[in-house]
C-alpha cells in the first residue's frame, strides 16, 4: 500500500509516518520546502504551494489513500491575517487536491480510493453539560466553528469522485515535545500553574500514539464518515492541570487565571482554552479500535516518563 500524507512533518504526521513504515506502507508526502524533500524507497517528498495553487501531481502516482493533515496552528493571535492563514491552509489545500484529482478523473486516470482528513472538536458548540457525538447536527458559532464547517464541506466533496471520505475531529493531543502539554507544563514547573477561567470547562484529550493509531485504523479498515479523535474519558481543565502538577510533583496554590486576563493576553484566541467540549469516543471504539491510553493520569505519566 502507498499513502499520500499532507502535513507529514507535523506532530501527527510524523507519528503516523513512522507507524506506516513499521507496517510496510510507503509514504508520499507534500511539503512547501525544497529543503524537506527526501527521496527514499518508502518515503518520497513532493512540492506544493496551496496559496499559489501549485502541486506536483506526481505525488498521486500509485497512491491508494490520502491522509490530509496540513493546517497552520490555531495557537497564534487571531488577527485578520492569521485567521486567513488558518482557514486557507486547511480549505485551499484540500480544494487544490480535489481539483487535481478531478482533472485526473476526467482524463480517465486512476485516483486514490480513500481520503481521511483532520478536523477538530472545536466545531462543536461550547457547553459544560452536553456530551457530543458525531451525530450532533450543528456547528459552533464563531471562528472555529466556521473553519471546521468549511473544512469538512470541502472534504465531503471528494465523494463526487467516488472516493471514501473520513473526517477525524481531533481533540487536545498530548505529546511531550509539541502541542498543548509542553505549554501547560511550563508555568507548573515554576510553581505558577493554575486552572484557566472557571476550570470547569471540559477538555477532550488524546495521547499522540492513539491519535496516529486512529488514522491508521481508519486507513486499514477503509472507514468513511465522521469520527471523534479523542480518548474515552474527557476531563475538566482543573483536573488536567492538577494531574500535570501531580505528575511533576509540583504544588498548586495560585487562584484560577481569570477569564478577563486570558482575553487580555490572548485576544480572541482565548476561545481555545475557555470553551468546553465534552466529546464521545464511542463511535471509533465500535469499529474495533482499542485505546492504549484512556486514563489521563496514566497517559501523562507515560508521556513524561
Amino acid at each position: 500500500m502507498k499513502v499520500l500524507i499532507t502535513g507529514a512533518t507535523g506532530l501527527v504526521g510524523t507519528s503516523l509516518t513512522s507507524l506506516c513504515h513499521e507496517e510496510g506502507i510507503t509514504v508520499n508526502y507534500l511539503t512547501t520546502s525544497q529543503d524537506k524533500i527526501k527521496s527514499q524507497p518508502n518515503y518520497q517528498g513532493y512540492l506544493w504551494n496551496p496559496s499559489e495553487g501549485e502541486l506536483d501531481e506526481q505525488c498521486f502516482d500509485g497512491v491508494d489513500a490520502i491522509i490530509h493533515l496540513s493546517g497552520a496552528t490555531i495557537a497564534q493571535r487571531w488577527t485578520d491575517e492569521n485567521k486567513k492563514i488558518i482557514k486557507d491552509s486547511r480549505i485551499k489545500s484540500a480544494r487544490l487536491i480535489f481539483d487535481a484529482l478531478s482533472r485526473k478523473r476526467k482524463n480517465n486516470l486512476p485516483i486514490p480510493a480513500h481520503i481521511i482528513s483532520a478536523s477538530a472538536i472545536g466545531g462543536y458548540p461550547s457547553s459544560l453539560t452536553k456530551y457530543y457525538d458525531e451525530n450532533y447536527p450543528d456547528y459552533a458559532e464563531g471562528f472555529l466553528g466556521e473553519v471546521v464547517q468549511e473544512w469538512e464541506e470541502v472534504i465531503v466533496e471528494f465523494q463526487k469522485l467516488d472516493m471514501k471520505t473520513a473526517r477525524v475531529r481531533t481533540g487536545i493531543i498530548l505529546d511531550k515535545e509539541e502541542g498543548a502539554l509542553p505549554k501547560m507544563m511550563q508555568p507548573i514547573k515554576y510553581g505558577a500553574g493554575a486552572p484557566l477561567g472557571s476550570g470547569k470547562q471540559w477538555q477532550s484529550w488524546i495521547h499522540i500514539d492513539d491519535m496516529s493509531r486512529i488514522y491508521f485504523h481508519i486507513l486499514q479498515k477503509g472507514l468513511a464518515g465522521v469520527y471523534n479523535g479523542v480518548a474515552p474519558n474527557p476531563v475538566t481543565n482543573e483536573k488536567l492541570t492538577k494531574t500535570i502538577a501531580e505528575t511533576l510533583n509540583k504544588s498548586m496554590f495560585l487562584p484560577n487565571v481569570p477569564e478577563f486576563a486570558l482575553k487580555l493576553m490572548l485576544g480572541d484566541m482565548a476561545t481555545i482554552v475557555l470553551e468546553s467540549q465534552k466529546v464521545s469516543a464511542d463511535k471509533i471504539r465500535e469499529t474495533g479500535f482499542v485505546f492504549d491510553q484512556s486514563n489521563i493520569s496514566h497517559a501523562i505519566a507515560e508521556i513524561l516518563a
